[in-house]
């Protein structure tokens, strides 16, 4: 089964896959992020030390099923986030994932990472769109695909309201298609 690069660089940060002994590191960026998160990722309210292993080993089953390839954000050695593409929306498509530790925002950092994701999903055969997904009230995650010329698709009221504190119950989608990602030069990479 194809699988997109293992690891990708850039001049400021490098998305490498997840290993299962970066538990401390990734422990450590949810636990110094856990206020900035909360309003966004329900899993972040069951946070600890078994829940982060417990991903990072679903994370490596994932990536060998060729399911989804979640991968640590890091800039030098400091874990800042993660980031990944998830095959959670159909045949040819392909979702992206992404959080940063709240002292790495306001970067374009976010935007780094979603561009790079974008481009190694369109390098695996049979993608042809790739899809951003937030909560409408999360505006700060909006930016991001709006950055790379993604198109707003819909909002779609979530049928169990919503999951964490900050939500509105409003799922926004984003869609970007091969054809037209392909198309732009200025398009940010890794």
């Amino acid at each position: 089964m194809e699988r997109p690069a293992e690891s990708l660089r850039s001049d400021l940060l490098e998305l490498r896959r997840w290993r299962t002994n970066d538990v401390d590191a990734l422990d450590r960026a949810i636990g110094e992020s856990l206020e900035h998160l909360l309003p966004w990722m329900p899993w972040a309210a069951g946070h600890g030390r078994e829940h982060t292993a417990g991903f990072l080993a679903r994370s490596h089953d994932a990536w060998e099923a060729g399911e989804e390839f979640a991968y640590a954000i890091t800039s030098g050695d400091t874990v800042i986030g993660s980031c990944g593409l998830h095959r959670r929306i159909g045949p040819g498509g392909l979702e992206i994932g992404y959080w940063l530790h709240p002292h790495w925002t306001g970067r374009g950092l976010a935007t780094t990472a979603a561009a790079a994701l974008t481009g190694q999903g369109f390098a695996l055969a049979g993608i042809d769109r790739v899809e951003i997904h937030h909560d409408a009230a999360n505006t700060a995650s909006a930016a991001v695909p709006r950055r790379l010329g993604f198109t707003e698709i819909g909002r779609v009221p979530e049928p169990e309201g919503p999951s964490a504190p900050g939500e509105a119950g409003i799922g926004v989608v984003w869609r970007m298609t091969a054809d037209r990602w392909r198309r732009p030069a200025s398009t940010p990479s890794l």
